[in-house]
């Protein structure tokens, strides 16, 4: 499994968002698997993704995609855009209930 990893400032989260939900990539035809988005805490106009995809050459092929809406369309809601992709070599889940010890 390959994980293209993005970032990006944005100017305004609620736009941005409305944008990504309408698709124009078209993710899932694309190979995207499952995604997750986060932002730092504190800062919701930072936006960092990651997109999962089952190969190396769907995962670079979309990020080229990318990288041109950034430059185009995308070019004035987002700046300082950037990513890396990398492969999973290992993945844990811990379920059920989590043990918390006291400090």
């Amino acid at each position: 499994m390959y994980v293209l990893n993005i970032w990006h400032t944005v100017s305004d989260y609620g736009e941005w968002k409305k944008v990504f939900d309408s698709d124009p990539l078209e993710r899932e035809a694309s190979g995207v698997r499952r995604y997750v988005l986060e932002h730092p805490v504190g800062n919701e106009n930072m936006v960092i993704g990651h997109l999962e995809f089952d190969s190396l050459g769907e995962a670079e092929a979309f990020a080229g995609r990318l990288e041109e809406t950034w430059r185009g369309v995308a070019s004035e809601m987002v700046s300082d855009p950037g990513y890396t992709i990398s492969e999973v070599v290992e993945r844990g889940e811990y379920g059920g209930q989590s043990v918390r010890w006291a400090a």
